[in-house]
Formats: structure tokens, C-alpha cells, sequence
């Protein structure tokens, strides 16, 4: 087998499943906090805003987290980097359970550093990316980014869970998965043979990175599609609640629906990209969320067409998604693809981060949600032209030769890992 060439056979299908499995653990407990927001919002006596600012902070620090944890993914490999986040974890989740919980503050320091959990994203896509050949990638990192399933398990547990035990209870349960999960890691995690990992220093990988055209094309998408769903599974509770009257436990179980869709399409993107062009999913999938964002505005009824937008929605982000990574994975030099994932993955996290301000703002202004709809119409309606322009082109450019914007730098010193 010649040096860095992907393997065929079971071995690659296992890692992909032990990647996908610790980014759903991971992405479960770094939503825990949303579905219990409305909890705190009345215990705690808080403003839609700080009900807003709880959910939104593990989302930007895991955000923020990804490109030093991407980069940090190229140079020491997933093996090492998905026991250490896991564990790492651990510790504010533990926190929020046993004594956080109790007052605001309490609540944005635990979630500060919950958003450790993340940045598993930013380890697991270069991880699986060097398992895979080129015209598998797609679909492949497509199945890892089902893992985002994990604030769906969120969803559908943490609110019945602390019913019948106690808040503690969905904290130490994803405290004990997370423990499981860096131990199974540990164990079984292997690197692709022949990975090659960088020996430059970070600061100067990250600029290097910064350079490519991919890594602002994608995050510019990411930034809209990932940022999306984030949103939506961090906000969609209170929305409901707020606009249509729902329970706690009915407004989680349909976010948790919507969570689903969008975990279950996001292969779908993947494969379709490898078969298709991932410009092309793309733009299908942001004209689906300018339709279905601008009908929700109007805050139609819920059976059947906001049920309708908001799943359509749901299944183009989902797909969107994939797609996004499909582009990355045709378009960043291999030995980079941690480094562009961290700060495409940060993009996408703080595309999560604003629109749940933003809605709570605005709705304690004006009593409405239909200018941020509208706003998210607007977005996407941009990205949809970023898309079938500029990110077209750099398709085609890399289909006729390699582009010097895509390349490693000249004086770029590699290694291969032995480890």
C-alpha cells in the first residue's frame, strides 16, 4: 500500500462508526442545557434574553474551540484528541448537574466550558476524511455528521429524565457515556496508516489556512446551513412554546423531530454530492430554506404548514450540511483538513449562535419572530448566489488542475506520523 493511500475493507467502516458514536456523546452533552431552558427561565426568574444566552454559550465557545482543536486534530490524530475532549467534557457537564444549575451564573460558566464538547466535530471530520478515498468521502463524512443526532438523545431524555430523578440525573448519565466512551476510544481508535501530519508550528498552519479560498467559501455556508439546524435545536423549544402555546415536553419532542430529519439527510447531502456536485445540493438546499423561512415568518398554522416549514427546513440544512463537507473534502490539500474544518466548523457554530439572540431580542421588542425569519430568508438567499458564483468556479477550477489557492504553500514541511 503506497504512503497515505486510504485502506478498503472493515476497518475503515469501524472507525467511521466509533468517530460518529463520539461525536453524538460529545454533541449530547453539549446540548444538554437547551431543552431544560425554559425550566431555568421560570425558576430562576430570567429574561428571554438570558433564557437565549444560556443555550448560546456552549454553542460559541465549541464553535470558537474548533480551530485550535482542528489544528491540534492534524498534528496528533483523532486517536489521541477524542479521549482527551471526551474527558474534558466530563467535568462541566458534572458541574451543571451537582451545583451550577442554581444560578445564572452558575449556568454560563458551566456552559463556557461545556462547550468543549463541540469541538468534537473538528476531530472527527479529518479523522475519518484520511480513512476514506476521495470518491467516498462525501458519503462517509456525511454518516459522521449524523452524529449531531446526539443533541436529538439531548432532547428526547434530559427533560424526562429530570422529571423522574432530579435534575442531577441527565448529567451524571452523560457524565458516565462520556467516561464509556474515551475508554472504548482509547482502545480501539486507530489513525489511517501513513497519516501525514504537519510540522509547522500552528500559528503558522492556521494562517496558512486562512489563505485557502475553500475556507472562507464553506464557512460563508456552514455558516448559514450548520448554523441553521444549531439554532433551531437550541431555540425551536422556546419558539414553539412562545408562538404556538406547546408544553415543554411536546415543544422537545418536535424539536427532537426536526433534529432527526436534518441527522438523517445529512448523509443523504454527503452521497448525493458524490454523485452528483456538492453545488448542487447546495443550492437546492438554501432555495428550500429561503422558501420555507420566509412562510414561517408569517407564523402560519401549525398543522400543516408550519409543520411543513419547519421540516423542509430541517431536511435542505440537514442535506446542506453534508453537501458543505463533501466541498471541503474535494477542494482542502489532505494535510489541512483539520485546520479547515476547525474554522469552517467555528463558522457554522457561531452562525448558531447569533440567530437565538437575535429571536430573543426581537421578540421581547416587538413580540414577533417574523423579522428574524425573515432575516434567515434574507441569509440564505445570499448564500444560495455565494454558491452558484464564486463556489461554482472554484469547483470547476479544481476539475481542470490544481488552483494555487487550494494548494499547501510552498516550504510546507510534512512528516509522516509513525505513531
Amino acid at each position: 500500500m503506497s504512503q497515505g493511500q486510504p485502506r478498503s475493507g472493515p476497518r475503515p467502516a469501524m472507525m467511521l462508526a466509533l468517530a460518529t458514536l463520539g461525536f453524538a456523546v460529545n454533541f449530547w452533552a453539549w446540548a444538554l442545557l437547551s431543552p431544560l431552558a425554559p425550566t431555568f427561565k421560570d425558576v430562576l426568574h430570567l429574561s428571554s434574553f438570558q433564557q437565549a444566552l444560556i443555550v448560546a454559550v456552549p454553542v460559541v465557545v465549541g464553535s470558537v474551540g474548533r480551530i485550535p482543536v482542528g489544528a491540534l486534530t492534524d498534528r496528533f490524530g483523532g486517536r489521541a484528541m477524542f479521549p482527551l475532549v471526551s474527558l474534558i467534557t466530563i467535568v462541566p457537564v458534572l458541574y451543571l448537574g451537582l451545583s451550577g444549575h442554581a444560578t445564572l451564573t452558575g449556568l454560563l460558566v458551566g456552559g463556557f466550558f461545556l462547550g468543549v464538547g463541540g469541538t468534537a466535530f473538528a476531530v472527527g471530520v479529518p479523522f475519518v476524511n484520511a480513512w476514506f478515498p476521495p470518491e467516498r468521502r462525501g458519503l462517509a463524512i456525511g454518516v459522521f455528521g449524523a452524529g449531531m443526532g446526539g443533541t436529538a438523545i439531548s432532547a428526547l431524555s434530559t427533560v424526562k429524565l429530570v422529571t423522574a430523578h432530579g435534575i442531577a440525573t441527565p448529567f451524571v448519565v452523560t457524565a458516565v457515556v462520556l467516561a464509556g466512551y474515551a475508554l472504548l476510544a482509547g482502545l480501539l481508535l486507530r489513525d489511517a496508516p501513513g497519516r501525514v501530519a504537519p510540522a509547522e508550528p500552528l500559528s503558522r498552519r492556521l494562517a496558512a489556512t486562512a489563505r485557502l479560498a475553500i475556507t472562507w467559501q464553506a464557512s460563508a455556508l456552514y455558516a448559514v446551513l450548520f448554523g441553521g439546524y444549531v439554532a433551531f435545536s437550541v431555540y425551536l423549544p422556546a419558539y414553539l412554546r412562545t408562538a404556538y402555546g406547546l408544553t415543554q415536553a411536546d415543544a422537545a419532542n418536535r424539536m427532537a423531530g426536526f433534529v432527526l430529519l436534518a441527522v438523517v439527510m445529512r448523509p443523504v447531502g454527503g452521497w448525493l454530492s458524490d454523485r452528483l456536485a456538492p453545488t448542487r445540493v447546495l443550492a437546492v438546499s438554501l432555495a428550500v430554506v429561503v422558501a420555507g423561512a420566509a412562510g414561517q415568518a408569517f407564523t402560519p398554522g401549525l398543522a400543516p404548514w408550519g409543520t411543513v416549514a419547519f421540516l423542509a427546513m430541517a431536511a435542505a440544512l440537514g442535506a446542506g450540511s453534508g453537501a458543505t463537507f463533501a466541498l471541503v473534502a474535494l477542494l482542502a490539500p489532505q494535510n489541512k483538513v483539520g485546520s479547515v474544518t476547525g474554522i469552517v466548523g467555528a463558522a457554522g457554530g457561531l452562525g448558531g449562535f447569533v440567530p437565538p439572540l437575535i429571536m430573543g431580542a426581537l421578540y421581547g421588542q416587538y413580540g414577533s419572530y417574523a423579522l428574524g425569519l425573515a432575516a434567515l430568508a434574507v441569509v440564505a438567499l445570499a448564500a444560495l448566489g455565494l454558491t452558484v458564483t464564486a463556489v461554482a468556479g472554484s469547483v470547476a477550477r479544481s476539475a481542470t488542475g490544481p488552483d494555487p489557492r487550494v494548494t499547501a504553500p510552498p516550504g510546507s514541511e510534512l512528516r509522516e506520523d509513525r505513531s
